[in-house]
């Protein structure tokens, strides 16, 4: 089992470049599938939850080129599985994605219900809502999400809780249905703008993707096209809360400034300094940092994604500050192990009420989840002392080379495998 070691106590310091959006490309790469000719995708992350897709994607038939570690050729023509329950499909959330890419294109899909981290419920009734209301008859059986339909027909669908997923799969689904489709209360995130983009490049007609209300008229056929995948906020933002962390300067290069706005705001409460860019944003953390209140919420709010980060950040700040987690209910399981670490954070409901200390001290931890492992890096990077993360396969679904670029910026941490290896580390630290 592989494990990251990390020496503690150096600022991060100099330039990092930021990759493409995990949650963009993992939609865009299942709705690649709904056209029968050659898709290329570019700006791809070449992290464990990609490579699953694209593994579960070859197992229905579709042709996959891998042209280079960030590029892709998809062609569907050639998918003759529309039951999927590779075993890959459990170990991400977003497979929920090829039921609408199939749904659209074959007018039937089942697909075993996915897995991913476990921070919370993430129920299937929205999208299934939202399948119905296309005329599409589903079922859940056998642990899978069984939908078909004769002929997809356009609705107005309102969605009683803004959803990613359910915004997404009922966009493109309805992208091949009859008529138009009205989405309300639609979510607003980047990725499902880059989502509709990309679509929309293959020739569907999807209009309001970053609104409240998205507008869809159903198209015959899509068509081939050649597509960037947008870059990676929470990529973006982990690496700003690193700088903050670790008392750093730290450039982050390749993001659309726009996205990272709940972010920098954050930042800037600290009392970091922030320097926006035309695709860049540098942040700079050379005073104590200050005391904050945080809630999580739909984009163009603070990002979900980023809280357990912002735990680690505000774990060092002078005075209480407080996190409300309003998406997702078990998301503060990582808290003991960050008190494993002399952080001094009390959680009552969903509320993490947060007393600054002076400083972290490394420990063996344990990343229970994608963003937080990547925050337990973040304070073993601020900990005095030597910090040992087990079970970072959870980190490797969602950063490529996260060690590497860290190492990039002055961090001193190694991927290593074996307890010789940690006290080789140890040593050679020491």
């Amino acid at each position: 089992m592989e494990q990251y070691v990390i020496k503690g106590g150096n600022p991060l310091v100099g330039e990092v470049e930021i990759g493409g959006a995990k949650n963009a490309a993992l939609a865009i790469l299942a709705a690649a599938i709904m056209t029968d000719e050659t898709v290329t995708i570019e700006n791809l992350p070449n992290v464990r939850d990609i490579n699953a897709l694209l593994e579960v994607m070859e197992e229905i038939g579709a042709r996959i080129d891998r042209v280079d570690a960030h590029t892709v050729k998809v062609n569907g023509s050639y998918v003759k599985e529309v039951p999927v329950d590779h075993d890959s499909m459990k170990k991400i959330r977003a497979s929920y994605y090829l039921l609408g890419a199939l749904l659209g294109k074959y007018k039937r899909a089942e697909v075993i219900l996915p897995g991913g981290c476990n921070i919370g419920s993430r129920p299937m009734d929205l999208h299934i809502k939202g399948f119905r209301a296309l005329g599409a008859h589903v079922e859940i059986r056998n642990g899978a999400v069984a939908a078909e339909a004769e002929h997809l027909k356009g609705n107005h669908i309102y969605l009683d809780k803004v959803s990613v997923g359910a915004t997404i799969n009922i966009m493109m689904a309805a992208a091949m249905a009859e008529g138009k489709t009205t989405i309300e209360n639609a979510a607003k995130e980047p990725h499902v703008v880059d989502v509709a983009n990309f679509l929309n490049s293959m020739g569907a007609n999807i209009r309001g993707a970053g609104t409240d209300v998205i507008r869809i008229v159903g198209v015959k056929r899509l068509h081939k096209t050649e597509y960037s995948i947008i870059p990676d906020q929470i990529e973006a933002g982990t690496f700003m809360f690193a700088a903050a962390a670790t008392k750093g300067d730290v450039t982050v290069k390749n993001v659309i400034p726009k996205h990272l706005e709940a972010t920098t705001a954050k930042l800037l409460e600290v009392g970091c300094e922030v320097e926006e860019l035309d695709d860049a944003v540098r942040v700079v953390a050379s005073k104590p940092l200050k005391n904050t209140q945080v809630t999580t919420l739909p984009y163009p709010g603070f990002p979900t994604d980023m809280q357990p980060q912002m735990t680690v950040v505000l774990g060092t700040a002078c005075g209480t500050s407080t996190v409300t987690e309003s998406i997702f209910e078990n998301r503060f399981k990582y808290v003991d192990e960050l008190t494993r670490m002399g952080a001094s954070v009390k959680v009552e409901s969903s509320i993490a009420i947060i007393t600054g200390v002076d400083h972290y001290t490394g420990a063996r931890v344990s990343a229970l989840d994608l963003r937080a492992g990547a925050a337990l890096v973040i304070a073993g990077m601020a900990a005095e002392g030597v910090t040992v993360i087990d079970d970072i396969h959870y980190i490797q679904r969602g950063y490529e080379n996260f060690e590497g670029k860290l190492r990039g910026l002055g961090a001193q941490i190694e991927r290593v495998e074996t307890e010789k290896e940690i006290r080789k580390f140890r040593f050679k630290v020491s």
